[in-house]
């Protein structure tokens, strides 16, 4: 059965440099990042003595552009890879991948391939969702990929020909065994004996998104109080990390019942499995929301936990997202509530078959057909992305 494959075509203002991309999203998966594959068509003639550059960009954006505190930006690039891609070097050259070599072969003689390799430590992207009325450019991390010509790698980019597309750069955790959330709070109260106790476990440590939790609530209670209701909630952590840390907490999903109660006293053994399911239609119109990025609208999921993985500068990861199942267990009057927290890990949607290996994947690819589908590239048009990109950006480095 031939499938269909999917390219993303963008050309310059003037007509003169196209780029072809055959994916939007990129993950990192701890040791290795997926690599970005692309094909550059260019006009020889409009080139003259020129050359074509490319350039990773990765945006920090902690406010509205047009802000400027006591000489801080609230905006920081990074030039993550650049390099020269034609005429090419002989340095840069990387093997063809089976979609390269099949838009060599259509579309002719002025294309030309390039590869980038991404570093791990680069952040994921994400945006905070903003609130309603502000129409600037929301605070995140981006990242653009993005083509041009010049006469050397740090001559100021013109947008009449140059090429911008926005990627994600997503996390893939890896499904490993790791031990099952669990926490635990007792309480004692005044003029009875003994503590009443709150378990709570999950049944594992990561979560896709979409996927349902289920939460196993234990309680015992040998005292003469008794519990009346619960509440569950998953929270979504978003820390900013520039100068200070700013950081935000949204409720993504809640239940509140009151089955199975009141809890009365001496009553040991309460053991109840509640389920709940973190989606981003419940939550999406909160301001302060992590999402995976605004490619296009109905590609935006909730934003995935953030890996630390060894010594890691926070600047340089933007912004850290975690996520933690709250318990609020509502006592008699006059007894206060009991509260448990239970942090647990959301990945993206699983997928499908890009797990392998950049050289394992290639030889999968030799064993499938697929037809070539052009798509305009096209994103959600938020102020602050037209912007030309220019010179003299920092490099984050390896």
């Amino acid at each position: 059965m031939v499938t269909k494959r999917k390219v993303y075509k963008k050309s310059a203002p003037n007509g003169k440099l196209t780029t072809y991309l055959g994916r939007r999203d990129y993950y990192d998966h701890g040791t290795w990042v997926d690599n970005i594959d692309g094909i550059i068509v260019i006009d020889p003639e409009y080139l003259k003595n020129r050359k074509v550059f490319g350039i990773i960009v990765v945006a920090f954006r902690y406010g509205r552009e047009d802000m400027d505190v006591m000489g801080m930006s609230f905006r920081k690039d990074f030039a993550v890879k650049q390099m020269q891609l034609y005429p090419p070097l002989e340095e840069n050259k990387h093997p063809l991948t089976k979609l390269q070599a099949r838009l060599l072969a259509k579309i002719g003689s002025n294309a030309v391939p390039f590869h980038f390799d991404l570093p791990t430590t680069t952040p994921d992207t994400v945006c905070i969702q903003p609130s309603e009325g502000d129409d600037g450019a929301p605070c995140g991390v981006d990242y653009q990929v993005t083509t041009y010509v010049g006469q050397s790698l740090d001559e100021k980019i013109h947008k009449r020909n140059s090429v911008s597309m926005s990627i994600r750069k997503l996390t893939y955790l890896e499904d490993r065994k790791e031990p099952q959330p669990h926490g635990e709070i007792s309480k004692e109260f005044k003029f009875t004996s003994g503590a009443m106790k709150l378990e709570c476990s999950l049944d594992k440590a990561k979560y896709y998104s979409g996927e349902t939790i289920n939460i196993n609530v234990c309680v015992d209670n040998p005292t003469s109080k008794k519990a009346k209701k619960i509440r569950l909630q998953v929270l979504q952590y978003a820390d900013i990390c520039l100068y200070e840390t700013v950081q935000y907490k949204n409720i993504v999903a809640e239940v509140e019942t009151e089955e199975g109660f009141p809890i009365e006293s001496n009553t040991s053994g309460f053991c109840k499995v509640y389920k709940i399911r973190p989606i981003l239609d419940a939550a999406k119109r909160r301001a302060g929301l992590a999402l995976n990025g605004r490619v296009k609208y109905e590609d935006t999921a909730l934003a995935a936990s953030t890996e630390m993985a060894g010594k890691v500068n926070k600047e340089n990861l933007g912004i850290i997202v975690n996520y933690k199942i709250k318990i609020k267990m509502t006592l008699g009057f006059g007894s206060g509530d009991m509260v448990l927290e239970v942090p647990f890990k959301l990945a993206p949607n699983r997928l499908k078959g890009n797990s392998l290996k950049p050289e394992e994947r290639a030889s999968e690819d030799d064993k499938e057909d697929y037809d070539l589908v052009m798509e305009e590239f096209q994103r959600v048009a938020v102020k602050g992305f037209e912007n030309e990109v220019s010179g003299g950006l920092t490099s984050m480095g390896e």
